[in-house]
């Protein structure tokens, strides 16, 4: 079962490094493999949506909850980015190319409580990853909906995917459809089965017991762009 993946990844060989200029071999984090393609990773079936029917729902320590058309997310400033992004499984990719409207941008449009210190992400299929809201605040924290230049592919979570690049990626959310406001932090989907409550990729905070470990070739085997 997928939920057992943290299990079933224990006591794998951790990769050696590429050789890499100074300034590269700085942005990569520890045990990570530098990649030109963009690996597709997901749990579930890849959903598909009427726009006309979707939308973003905003709730839990917020003084009056909102939801927001697709459209009405995009009236707002847009904002573009480029950053490094890291998987949990030993791939990064570098400078890839973003475009949305930034997480900062959205709250300024809600009276958030002052007692919300963390954010639960809700998604399709049944998923959801929990992130610190201070953290949620930087500037290239992106809800997005195009990668460079264009429009997200469904497999890269069209219409509306999270970006937060300082975190290991499974906290980037695909097909996010709720945003939930907490006073206290709750583990999500992969948080509850064995990774890391934080994901600090330059720390290396993969799983949430050093028993565990993640295979060097385990991204090499799914479909990517």
């Amino acid at each position: 079962m997928q939920s057992n993946k943290a299990e079933r990844l224990k006591n794998a060989r951790v990769p050696n490094k590429p050789l890499l200029d100074e300034e590269l071999q700085r942005r990569l984090p520890p045990g990570q493999t530098l990649t030109d393609s963009f690996p597709i990773l997901h749990e579930g079936m890849v959903p598909e949506y009427d726009l006309s029917q979707w939308n973003l729902r905003i709730f839990g320590e917020v003084e009056e909850e909102r939801t927001f058309t697709f459209e009405q997310l995009q009236d707002m400033p847009i904002t573009r980015t480029v950053s490094d992004i890291h998987c949990v499984t030993r791939w990064s990719k570098f400078d890839t190319p973003w475009e949305g409207v930034r997480f900062s941008d959205l709250v300024q449009q809600m009276k958030i409580k002052s007692e919300a210190r963390y954010v639960m992400i809700h998604a399709d299929p049944d998923y959801e990853t929990n992130v610190a809201l201070e953290e949620l605040m930087k500037d290239d924290v992106l809800l997005a909906w195009n990668y460079d230049g264009k429009p997200l592919t469904a497999k890269h979570g069209w219409p509306l995917r999270l970006i937060v690049p300082q975190f290991y990626f499974w906290k980037s959310a695909k097909w996010i459809r709720g945003i939930e406001f907490m006073k206290e932090d709750r583990r999500g989907f992969w948080e509850n089965h064995g990774f890391h409550n934080i994901a600090d990729p330059f720390k290396e905070e993969r799983f949430s017991s050093d028993e565990y470990e993640m295979p060097e070739d385990e991204w090499k085997y799914c479909e990517a762009d």
